[in-house]
């Protein structure tokens, strides 16, 4: 264990969480492990409901992060068999079931992507398929009996759909026992989640407590905005800024965000300080912001060459010099283009980004979906992606 004295350990452990249930049980377990010099538990789970992992998710990471720093040991939990049921926290209607192929592609990158992030020594991946899928009838029904119907409604979004006589799903009451027994099976400590994880978080606390064991410590996070400013970070939004992205893109999500959002993203995703940041030019701000965030997940140099590279696109309206380049005889049509060279990800993508007048091919924007490029020129989509086209 770091010999680092309680009160320190806990203002690290404080810093952007929202809550702490409760920070007297905490400092008794970090006491408790200090003494013993025996590492706490500390669970998060995360559903592999789309691929790759992005700087929402990094919010959780960071903070599990911490306490590996703190020397314990974190348990990356792969919610496999509950991503098949959909977690319905903070839903209005119930969640799209994915198919078993699809949460393990997801759970792949997942799986790959973390180690960015925490400390492989220091982490145990698992898997809650590994308990649920052998489990038979009998015990899953003895399973619900810790638990009561009349705890799970007083859940604020099952109560609000119950209201307006939307449908409640069997399974979806069931989806916060079964997080709350992993905690269970791992002998969790603290978990971590996001604010909206809250009720699930303390299912595991209550679960704990009926199976005899010591109740977990939640802790949770905010969610992090995505780079709308409004909604939650997500993938299906397109507000996301993944991990897994090169710097370049990565640089200039992070350019177009708010002044407001971007004091947020040094508090939850860098440990620098705060006050120093306020004193700072804004774009001076957001440059420093953007390199800290890339540097975290490539090398630095690279975070450097996508700042130099930002400069001369946006600032002195130059081409990118290391532009892709991309061979056609005239016959593709716009959307081939777009979608064989990987500039966008679907053909809706495509014929979304034409209408809103977002697809320039030197510099005359293009509004025909058919549009085939009869000679050699620069592709640009939006304000940050381009291709050079040779024909």
């Amino acid at each position: 264990m770091q010999k680092i004295d309680i009160q320190t350990q806990l203002e690290i452990i404080k810093r952007g969480a929202v809550e702490i249930i409760s920070e007297g049980e905490l400092r008794k377990k970090i006491e408790e492990s200090m003494r013993t010099k025996k590492p706490l538990n500390i669970k998060a789970g995360f559903d592999p409901t789309a691929a790759d992992i992005h700087l929402g998710h990094a919010v959780l990471l960071r903070k599990l992060r911490q306490f590996q720093d703190l020397g314990h040991k974190v348990y990356f939990l792969i919610g496999d068999f509950t991503a098949r049921i959909g977690d319905p926290s903070g839903r209005s209607e119930k969640r799209k079931q994915l198919s078993p192929q699809e949460v393990l592609e997801n759970a792949a990158t997942y799986k790959k992507q973390v180690f960015k992030i925490l400390d492989s020594d220091n982490t145990e991946v698992v898997f809650n398929s590994k308990w649920f899928d052998p489990m038979r009838g009998l015990e899953f029904g003895r399973l619900l009996t810790h638990y009561t119907a009349t705890r799970l409604l007083e859940r604020n979004d099952f109560s609000s759909r119950l209201k307006e006589k939307k449908p409640l799903y069997m399974s979806e009451l069931v989806y916060p026992i079964l997080q709350g027994y992993d905690s269970v099976v791992l002998k969790a400590d603290v978990e971590i989640g996001g604010t909206d994880q809250k009720f699930n978080l303390l299912v595991g606390r209550d679960l704990q407590q009926d199976f005899g064991q010591p109740k977990q410590v939640v802790i949770t996070m905010p969610l992090l905005e995505g780079t709308d400013g409004v909604q939650k970070m997500s993938k299906s939004l397109d507000n996301y800024i993944g991990i897994n992205e090169s710097p370049q893109e990565m640089f200039g999500k992070i350019m177009s965000i708010s002044d407001k959002l971007m004091l947020r993203y040094y508090e939850l995703l860098t440990a620098e300080d705060l006050e120093g940041v306020k004193k700072m030019h804004p774009k001076e701000a957001k440059l420093r912001l953007a390199e800290n965030i890339i540097g975290q997940y490539h090398p630095q140099k690279e975070a450097s060459r996508a700042s130099q590279e930002f400069e001369r696109v946006f600032s002195q309206k130059e081409l990118p010099q290391d532009m892709a380049e991309y061979k056609t005889d005239g016959t593709k049509t716009i959307i081939s283009i777009l979608l064989s060279s990987g500039l966008v990800k679907s053909g809706n993508e495509a014929r979304r980004l034409i209408k809103q007048g977002a697809i320039v091919f030197d510099n005359s924007p293009i509004d025909k979906e058919n549009f085939s490029p009869q000679r050699s020129g620069i592709l640009k989509v939006g304000s940050r992606r381009f291709l050079k086209v040779v024909v």
